[in-house]
């Protein structure tokens, strides 16, 4: 029941964080990219080429009103999702349609707050709206959401390579900026500013992620090895590995603890080693890289063993 609990409310608490990370992305493209004209990349850059020309037909009596951005982005993640279905795991699907039904809404609540740019300095506007739609759209990765289009494309792709997600989205990005010349008045200022928030966007995402992902290991000395082994398996729910060794000064036997963690983790392994020896001895440093159980699995395309050769009929004892 405790596991399920747990279960539960870890569930919850990633459902929470991706509902935020997108109405952050949401307030930061509606708010500081789009009443500047711009096009970046991913569904948004496709939802505002369609919004910028059919507001252009509309303004000239030629069609009945601008597609907001919500609905296309909306329609075109539907028809990624029935493409990409037999690719990616249920759940990835679950959070995937999760995501998309809200980034539609919040892209629908947030777009008609904002009659102009909040920021009226392009440059000031575009660095905002990038570093505040990276950090959400980081959260929403963090805590193993989507909010569909090019985010698709990028984990069917960090699932079988080590390219990260931001960089993915970032060459996926590069062609619904390209196309945005020629529906901004062959502008190419808007093209450059386009393609430093898809960069902005991809780094702040990469970010965001790496923090969150990054390792450390614990290496703790203490006569109370058992005690704080046991706490830290039960409490932090982290393994511990006990190591022989001998202080060469005292010519003493001493038994060493081994830990790996997330960095975000390590403040609640401090807490628990000196809640039990507040003299312990412990380094920390951190890891470049953990792959395994609990942490970043290695992705690693193996060639296919070579067919055992056979030999031609007729010259065998040739």
């Amino acid at each position: 029941m405790a596991t399920l609990s747990r279960k539960t409310w870890m569930t919850a608490k990633d459902y929470g964080f991706i509902i935020l990370g997108i109405f952050l992305y949401s307030i930061g493209f509606s708010g500081f990219i789009l009443p500047q004209h711009v096009v970046m990349g991913g569904m948004a850059g496709i939802g505002s080429i369609v919004y910028f020309f059919t507001d252009n037909l509309y303004q000239a009596g030629r069609f009945p009103m601008p597609i907001s951005v919500g609905t296309t982005v909306f329609i075109v993640n539907v028809i990624l999702l029935i493409i990409a279905w037999k690719a990616i795991t249920s759940t990835f699907v679950i959070r995937t349609v999760f995501g998309i039904t809200v980034l539609t809404m919040a892209l629908n609540i947030t777009q008609p707050l904002f009659s102009g740019p909040v920021i009226h300095d392009m440059l000031f506007s575009i660095v905002i709206g990038a570093v505040i739609m990276g950090c959400g759209i980081g959260m929403v990765f963090v805590h193993n959401g989507s909010t569909g289009g090019t985010d698709i494309v990028a984990a069917m792709v960090a699932k079988h390579t080590n390219v990260s997600i931001g960089r993915t989205i970032i060459m996926c990005d590069l062609v619904v900026v390209g196309s945005s010349y020629f529906i901004l008045n062959n502008d190419v200022e808007k093209i450059v500013y386009g393609l430093f928030i898809t960069f902005m966007v991809g780094y702040m995402c990469d970010m965001i992620i790496n923090t969150n992902r990054q390792a450390v290991q614990f290496i703790i000395f203490s006569p109370r090895w058992q005690e704080i082994a046991t706490a830290i398996n039960n409490e932090a729910n982290r393994g511990c590995t006990v190591i022989n060794g001998m202080g060469w000064y005292s010519k003493q036997e001493v038994k060493v603890l081994l830990v790996m963690c997330r960095k975000i983790e390590s403040v609640t392994i401090f807490r628990i080693i000196k809640s039990i020896d507040n003299e312990a001895l412990i380094t920390q440093a951190n890891v470049n890289g953990v792959y395994g159980k609990g942490f970043d699995e290695l992705k690693l395309k193996m060639k296919a063993p070579a067919a055992p050769h056979t030999p031609a009929a007729g010259k065998e004892g040739a």
